[in-house]
């Protein structure tokens, strides 16, 4: 049969439940303010993974970097131009053969400038012809004009005798007054022709002079279009008209070309310059005259800047920098190379490896390693003027302290980190 239990029983099973709850629920609470108060553990990362360098004092020197490539100097690279049209009848040489200046590179056909030519050469010829003929017969004026000149000069000479020997007779009365007469009136007369066969004698060797002359300029003219016709003949076997390698023959054979084609390109490869495409961010401290070294894989060779692009293109400045040093093996046109450009030296300045993000005069957030823990927590770091491998700290860092350079951006919603 049941017993039933007392009331004071059941009220005391009912109060040590609820005394059980409440405390259960104060435990709650405590540890949830507990845990709240808290910091979340910090991750860990693989040491191995990441960029640590040491903030370092010294000198620091600012370089800028760009990728480049070896070309020629101005005047060590040269286009060859047709000078006349034609057509290509044969490429004696390809790319890449050295060269001299009389080198034949490809020869061209143009039946007009030999027909030119020829004209040329049969005008000539008749110029000097005819050149040669008058000649001939001014010589024979000329010479017969001095016959004339020396028959008068011979009769004056006579009656001058003949005057001075009547005038003596006269005085002793041995001719009359009419002889003397007409022997002075014959010397004058003789005296006056013999002036004017003289002038007339000058004037017709002055106009056969004259007339030789514009002759002798008739056979000038001739002569210099026969020159130009030859050379533009010669010109139809292009030469490559200076020392070096040849480098492009952009034509081929049966093409028709015009005056001014560009028909082959020769540089020199001994005499090199490097171009280097500098971002437009870091190319505002470049000047002319700031040291450069150039990599070409095969060496490092000096130079200097002497040139800088004053318009920017897909982001970059072009720098032509003029190489100083002997050029190392397999240095050639068109390789590939980097280069490096000293802006200043700073002396006794506060550095530190350039982080993986953080631009130069800005603010940024480095994980700062603490050696003892072993845990890198969050700092703020205050960048100066950069290179290409180092930063200047302004602030955030002190001599001695150890940073991470690496990307951090997948911890950035931490503020601690530890390295193992």
């Amino acid at each position: 049969m049941d017993i039933q239990r007392p009331a004071s029983v059941a009220q005391a099973k009912k109060r040590r439940q609820y005394m059980i709850g409440a405390a259960a629920v104060v435990v709650i609470v405590i540890v949830s303010v507990v845990l709240s108060g808290l910091e979340p553990a910090a991750p860990t990362v693989e040491r191995a993974t990441v960029w640590v360098d040491t903030v370092k004092r010294g000198p620091m020197v600012r370089q800028v970097r760009g990728l480049g490539t070896l070309v020629p100097v101005d005047e060590a690279r040269r286009w060859v131009p047709a000078s006349t049209q034609g057509r290509v009848e044969k490429i004696v040489l390809r790319p890449g053969v050295q060269v001299t200046p009389d080198t034949i590179v490809l020869e061209l056909s143009d039946p007009n400038v030999q027909q030119a030519l020829n004209d040329a050469e049969q005008q000539l010829r008749a110029a000097e012809a005819d050149y040669n003929s008058l000649k001939a017969r001014l010589d024979a004026d000329t010479l017969n004009q001095r016959a004339q000149a020396a028959i008068v000069r011979a009769d004056h000479d006579i009656a001058q005798n003949d005057r001075k020997m009547n005038e003596a007779l006269a005085k002793e009365g041995l001719v009359s007054q009419q002889i003397l007469s007409q022997a002075v009136t014959r010397a004058e007369s003789l005296t006056v022709r013999n002036r004017i066969e003289g002038d007339r004698l000058k004037v017709s060797e002055a106009s056969a002079a004259a007339q030789l002359a514009s002759a002798q300029a008739n056979i000038d003219q001739r002569r210099s279009t026969y020159n130009l016709r030859r050379q533009q003949v010669d010109q139809l076997r292009v030469r490559a008209g200076m020392a070096g390698v040849l480098e492009q023959v952009p034509v081929e054979v049966g093409q028709q070309v015009q005056p001014g084609t560009n028909l082959v390109r020769v540089a020199d490869p001994t005499r090199l310059k490097a171009e280097l495409r500098i971002a437009e961010t870091q190319a505002r401290d470049l000047t002319i005259g700031q040291i450069a070294s150039v990599d070409t894989r095969n060496g490092f060779i000096p130079g200097k800047v002497v040139r800088i692009d004053p318009a920017a293109v897909n982001g970059t400045v072009t720098v032509d920098v003029a190489l100083e040093g002997e050029l190392p093996r397999g240095a050639r046109p068109d390789l590939s190379v980097d280069g490096t450009i000293e802006l200043e030296r700073l002396d006794n300045v506060l550095f530190v490896g350039r982080p993986a993000f953080g631009q130069e005069q800005s603010t940024v957030g480095l994980f700062k390693l603490n050696s003892e823990t072993g845990e890198a927590s969050r700092a703020q770091v205050q960048l100066g003027r950069s290179s290409v491998n180092t930063i200047e700290v302004l602030g955030g860092l002190a001599e001695g302290d150890q940073v991470v350079l690496s990307d951090m951006s997948a911890w950035d919603q931490f503020e601690k980190i530890r390295l193992r």
